[in-house]
């Protein structure tokens, strides 16, 4: 097993990517705490200690991370995507974007990492990783200005903290997937005046000519949070189909 032993957190694990991720960790021997802000959405994770923390709450962040052990992987998945060009995006929707899917994962990373610069001291190494997309510093796409910008942050902020502690033991990398199944998509696709349409339009533009799986994802994290990745660090990892050959 992988990850046997190593104490992993994951955000946002309630559904699609978080939750898949949080299963394939412990079905990798690591003692996963995951959280979500619905506490309903935790049921049903066997044997994975589940917390209920709303990822835009910095006092919520600093309380869960005086409560954690050190920890040996930190999995930010948490993220929203908003729809529309630069015409459509309200002040308001700019900055409930960038707080989610970019302050926070900085508030918590930096409350957790020094439990994780303990634990990389102790153990050699210790692994945080980031969800990014394709949809950002390394692709445009239409009507998605906001969450492209948000996400070519997540990259920057991911290169920034593996340069800062490369000699200390942790490692840093960002996940870019392509277009993936999750319910957030399928929340979108059925938002979508023709939502047939609009699955295939998101199909179409997978060169290899279906959406992700989770399953496509997670071996990914997989191989980041565990010790087979120790020399990769500040790396932006594109699984997204071939959209970006």
């Amino acid at each position: 097993m992988r990850l046997q032993g190593k104490t992993i957190l994951i955000t946002a694990a309630g559904q699609g990517m978080g939750r898949a991720s949080a299963l394939a960790c412990a079905a990798e021997g690591a003692n996963v705490i995951a959280t979500d802000k619905d506490a309903a959405l935790l049921s049903g994770l066997e044997g994975i200690e589940t917390r209920v923390l709303d990822v835009t709450d910095e006092t919520a962040i600093a309380q869960l991370a005086s409560d954690l052990p050190d920890l040996d992987g930190l999995f930010n998945v948490a993220g929203f995507v908003h729809h529309g060009t630069i015409l459509d995006i309200s002040d308001e929707d700019w900055a409930f974007s960038f707080d989610l899917n970019v302050t926070s994962m900085m508030r918590l990373t930096r409350a957790c990492l020094p439990g994780m610069l303990r634990q990389a001291e102790a153990t050699g190494s210790a692994s945080i990783v980031n969800m990014s997309s394709m949809a950002s510093s390394v692709k445009g796409f239409p009507v998605r200005t906001a969450y492209g910008a948000t996400k070519a942050a997540v990259i920057g902020l991911t290169k920034g903290i593996a340069a800062d502690f490369i000699a200390k033991g942790i490692r840093c990398n960002a996940i870019c997937p392509g277009t993936v199944d999750t319910p957030s998509l399928r929340g979108r696709i059925n938002a979508a005046p023709d939502p047939v349409q609009a699955e295939k339009d998101f199909v179409a533009r997978q060169p290899m000519g279906r959406l992700a799986l989770v399953e496509d994802i997670t071996p990914i994290a997989v191989y980041l949070l565990s010790d087979e990745s120790q020399f990769v660090t500040g790396q932006a990892m594109l699984v997204d189909g071939g959209v970006t050959i």
